[in-house]
């Protein structure tokens, strides 16, 4: 499909008024293409040829509606960092309409209706940072938002100096938050909370349209979707910072990179949002926080599901989650098949690492090569005896499996990323794109979509972080 053969829908808008406003883009000025994803393009039906054009530039600036397009913001309120907040919205994106199931999304196009005292852009930093970290967790198999395609310019933007101007042309499945439940709910505005419900089963969950009791399934799903969706962040080390409810995806995909971190050493008390005074959204702390998350959402929708029918889909969450994450550990760790004791030996791992100040990524990556011989996984950690110990009790727990040697090697290399994308490797790529040089932004690319291959090219990035770059720290406008 040509860029002019687009022919957008916009689904969203057949919702009463008040769940949106309508907005126009407001284009930056002397944009450019810094990067664009092929793979995005295929998933949404857009020839690939057409991302090298003028007019697929003007496309991701706002500047180019192709026919259909009926752009606006989105409104939903939210829980952030505990307090609720009745109206947030749409700050800094505009939506442009919906192509083969995917809904498009400019973010950094200017102020829409929610912007409140803000310029509704973004930053080349932020942008950067989205755009390829939306990526990697894609790569990763976790799921997520994408984004087709990342734009710079001469717009300048004012933060703490001034900024130049980029926009991120997002895509996604849903944009539908826990908040936007919670805005409804709130405003005891039940027809559109209805109306809201209805329109996120037929987006997210086709499957229930029609069933008697499709909002209480719609919970059900939910509920299991975003207890995976914490294990997968917990188990690959990921944290993402700022779980505010409308930060929390009604599709169970992970949305809004901004303060975001992979562990450097593991440390279960990392906090990477330096607004976070009080670590309430820590990197152990998020499968508590997704509960938390879900217990506010399931007071929005009490006026159409059965209070007590949700609680006990709650009280199964815990399960969930752990069944998840220990399914998960259990690969890591090259296990044919999960034993009662595995937790044991799972704890005591995380117990050493932290100890020890290990690299995450590093360890599980080194781990996917042992053979016996203790010599790489040793020179990781600066005492010998915490690691020997666990070892032994690896070692005694290997001999249950019924896989040779090569198989769980083969496939702990296909569980454990050779790369994640560090902060300090995203800064790297941020200032060098800073000074003009993008070559940085596409290694890390290429990095993103294929964590698992050797990249041999780019082996100084699977080492461990150097320790004056490790454990940055990043605000919510990152």
């Amino acid at each position: 499909m040509k860029l002019n053969e687009i022919k957008l829908t916009n689904p969203y808008l057949d919702l009463p008024a008040e769940c949106h406003d309508r907005v126009k883009p407001s284009p930056l000025t002397e944009p450019f293409l810094i990067h664009a994803n092929a793979s995005v393009a295929e998933m949404i039906g857009l020839d690939k040829e057409e991302l090298n054009t003028e007019a697929f530039v003007d496309f991701a600036n706002g500047a180019y509606a192709p026919e259909g397009s009926d752009t606006f913001a989105m409104c939903y309120a939210g829980h952030q960092f505990g307090f609720f907040v009745e109206r947030l919205g749409d700050g800094r994106a505009i939506n442009i309409g919906t192509l083969n199931g995917y809904h498009l999304q400019l973010k950094g196009a200017g102020q829409t209706k929610y912007s409140r005292s803000g310029d509704g852009r973004a930053v080349l930093r932020s942008s950067i940072r989205e755009y390829l970290m939306s990526e990697a967790m894609h790569g990763l198999g976790i799921e997520t938002t994408r984004a087709l395609a990342l734009i710079g310019s001469k717009h300048s933007v004012y933060r703490q100096e001034w900024e130049k101007g980029a926009i991120v042309l997002r895509v996604s499945p849903s944009w539908v938050r826990f908040g936007t439940f919670e805005y409804f709910a709130h405003k005891k505005k039940y027809k559109e909370l209805e109306a809201l419900a209805d329109y996120a089963i037929a987006e997210s969950y086709p499957h229930l349209v029609g069933e008697e009791k499709k909002y209480y399934y719609m919970f059900v799903e939910v509920v299991g979707k975003t207890a995976r969706l914490m294990a997968e962040w917990q188990a690959v080390g990921f944290n993402h910072g700022v779980m505010n409810t409308d930060n929390m995806s009604i599709h169970g995909l992970t949305i809004d990179y901004g303060p975001y971190a992979f562990l450097d050493d593991y440390d279960f008390n990392f906090i990477c949002n330096h607004t976070d005074q009080y670590g309430r959204y820590s990197f152990g702390s998020q499968p508590n926080v997704g509960e938390w998350n879900l217990n506010a959402l399931m007071v929005a929708l009490a006026p159409l599901i059965d209070t007590e029918e949700m609680q006990k889909v709650m009280g199964h969450y815990s399960k969930f989650y752990t069944e998840h994450y220990l399914s998960l550990m259990t690969k890591k760790l090259g296990l044919d098949e999960r034993r009662d004791e595995d937790l044991a030996l799972i704890k005591h791992l995380l117990g050493v690492l932290q100890g020890l100040s290990i690299d995450y990524t590093l360890f599980f990556r080194t781990l996917s090569r042992y053979s016996g011989d203790r010599k790489a996984l040793l020179k990781i950690g600066l005492y010998h005896t915490p690691m020997n110990d666990w070892l032994d009790e690896y070692d005694k727990r290997l001999t249950e499996n019924t896989s040779s040697t090569e198989e769980r090697q083969a496939n702990m290399l296909k569980s454990n990323p050779k790369y994640v994308l560090k902060n300090y490797m995203l800064q790297q790529a941020i200032d060098a794109a800073e000074e003009g040089d993008y070559h940085l932004v596409d290694a890390l690319f290429q990095i993103a979509q294929d964590p698992y291959a050797e990249h041999e090219v780019f082996d100084k990035w699977a080492a461990a972080t150097p320790d004056e770059l490790k454990n940055r720290k990043l605000s919510c406008s990152s």
